[in-house]
């Protein structure tokens, strides 16, 4: 039966899929123990939390368009200027503001270099922009591939750290990609993860590369992903002209407060020995994974999370169901290009990891499995 929303909808978004992010699988509901019982190592948050106190004086009024103790805080923290500084609702409304802003609908393509982060695809489609895809060649750009798309995109996206795959991208390839499409598109490097691997920001370039647009979350190191907090980095002109599309309103009092706050030295000490921690993490968990028989591959990662690849499909899928029985998450890739078999597991507390690395061990038990 035809509904009004069907009738009336732009027609390629009847049947478009989208965006299958962590919560909308799995929903943490209004449960409040419920959520507590799960172990949620699929969304890549963090596992700490902070304490912040929220100034509620000033909820009756709209808040500033770009707050100033937030925007003043963040260019203290990532070294430049409220010129080159857009604050939006997370990373994503970032990526949002980029298609909108510089693809015409139904005329202009974006470039995407999968198996990358989803949201590039589903901002496009909601908008109407077409998607060129040039897959990575062993976790780096296909740099001759990405030539042959020069003066035909708009917009290139890059990931790095990457998401699903966790490595950074080389800093001769990222150069070398900004130098192909000069002043024909604009280069995004999606910067959601640098907090692992600081010393490999792209932010300083841009003063040097007037196309290049770096994004950057609260979501991970900062653990402050339900805050919904993220900062859209590039040359002035390229900020105004994003700042005529955003919405009147982007940033909440309460939020700024406390992003402001996380950006302050006290905490900015606390992040990075969170990011210490983490790492630590992950080096044990790569070396468990790799000792696995039933681990074909372990993706190396820039990130807090890791990507393994099992040796087949049951194997995965035994993994996955075992672990979801047991109310611990996390996240399966293998629909991705390139990423079959691949499931992938965010960096959560010690505690939180143990119970992971036994529940895969019983299930493997010859008392517990014939598998």
């Amino acid at each position: 039966m035809s509904t009004i929303a069907n009738k009336l909808a732009r027609e390629e978004l009847i049947d478009m899929v989208p965006y299958q992010s962590a919560r909308r699988l799995y929903a943490s509901g209004s449960d409040s123990s419920s959520a507590q019982n799960k172990i949620w190592l699929n969304a890549n948050e963090a596992s700490g939390l902070g304490n912040y106190n929220i100034n509620s004086n000033s909820i009756n009024r709209y808040p500033d368009f770009q707050p100033d103790n937030l925007i003043n805080a963040y260019c203290a923290y990532s070294g430049l200027t409220p010129t080159n500084i857009l604050a939006t609702r997370g990373a994503d409304e970032g990526i949002e503001l980029i298609i909108r802003t510089f693809c015409k609908a139904y005329q202009d393509s974006i470039l995407i270099c999968p198996p990358t982060y989803g949201m590039y695809a589903i901002s496009a489609e909601n908008h109407g922009a077409e998607i060129v895809r040039v897959p990575l060649i062993d976790n780096q750009l296909d740099l001759d591939s990405m030539k042959t798309q020069v003066g035909q995109v708009k917009v290139v996206f890059l990931c790095s750290p990457g998401n699903p795959t966790g490595n950074l991208l080389t800093t001769e390839s990222i150069k070398t990609a900004l130098e192909l499409f000069g002043d024909t598109a604009i280069v995004v490097v999606d910067e959601a993860y640098i907090e692992f691997s600081p010393e490999n920001t792209k932010a300083s370039w841009i003063k040097d590369y007037p196309q290049l647009v770096v994004l950057r979350t609260l979501s991970k190191a900062f653990a402050l992903a339900g805050l919904r907090c993220g900062f859209t980095l590039a040359n002035p002109d390229i900020i105004t002209m994003l700042s005529k599309v955003i919405a009147p309103y982007p940033i909440s009092a309460p939020v700024a407060d406390i992003a402001s706050a996380a950006l302050a030295k006290a905490e900015l000490e606390k992040m990075r020995t969170r990011v210490q921690e983490t790492v630590i993490l992950r080096t044990q968990l790569f070396g468990w994974l790799n000792n696995q028989k039933w681990c074909a591959n372990v993706f190396e990662s820039d990130a807090n999370f890791i990507l393994f690849q099992t040796t087949d499909t049951h194997t995965k899928n035994f993994i996955f169901d075992c672990l979801k029985q047991q109310d611990i998450l996390i996240r399966d890739q293998s629909a991705q290009l390139q990423l079959a078999h691949c499931l992938r597991i965010s960096i959560g507390s010690e505690r939180e990891l143990s119970l992971l690395k036994q529940t895969i061990i019983n299930a493997f038990s010859p008392a517990t499995s014939e598998t």
